[in-house]
């Protein structure tokens, strides 16, 4: 047996208004119209019921739409996108899990998973000691960033910026970067660097 949108919708609706009524969610209820008599016409329904109601091309449902909570909604879930798209593409550019744990919160559990997922070979050891002119290239770019961003910390646009403009790896300059914020002046790209293993 096929079933049609109107249907669908129906199907839906009254799901969602058992649910309500099995958890006592009385202010959903009333917010979809249902008094006295539908609730107790709801609690005599069953599945055979909600499979019948699969063939009828109507429905008794008046769609309103919120535009208070739907354009904020849609914003919330283009924000998540963007978000996951960024992360994603951190990820394929070998971003470390430190830097994932910093920038996002991600756990090493969902780390591992994502990896798995992007088919990403682990990664192993330390990241390649940068050579003079890389060094240079690197502070030069973070120094453009930083004055950018004022006080404000670099985000994880920002590291993917700095891979693209570099051609260096995100181990490395993430090793690099927390290194000079944290010694700041003291650390010149002149000087014999140590990058730590930013995995």
């Amino acid at each position: 047996m096929s079933s049609n949108k109107e249907a669908d919708l129906t199907t839906a609706v009254l799901l969602y208004a058992l649910r309500c009524l099995a958890e006592g969610d009385q202010q959903a209820l009333r917010g979809m119209n249902f008094g006295p008599k539908e609730l107790d016409a709801l609690r005599e329904m069953n599945l055979a019921d909600l499979y019948r109601a699969d063939i009828l091309r109507v429905h008794c449902l008046k769609i309103d739409l919120n535009r208070e909570v739907f354009w904020p909604m849609l914003t919330h879930l283009r924000h998540q996108r963007e978000s996951e798209e960024l992360q994603r593409s951190l990820l394929v550019t070998d971003a470390p899990l430190t830097m994932m744990q910093q920038l996002f919160g991600m756990s090493s559990r969902e780390y591992t998973r994502w990896r798995r997922l992007l088919t990403l070979e682990p990664a192993v050891g330390r990241p390649a000691e940068l050579d003079e002119s890389d060094t240079h290239t690197l502070w030069h770019a973070w120094q453009d960033k930083v004055e950018a961003r004022a006080d404000n910390p670099l985000t994880a646009a920002d590291y993917l910026a700095l891979h693209q403009e570099t051609g260096i790896g995100l181990r490395a300059i993430w090793a690099l970067v927390q290194r000079w914020e944290v010694y700041g002046d003291s650390v010149t790209p002149g000087a014999t660097q140590v990058v730590e293993n930013g995995a």
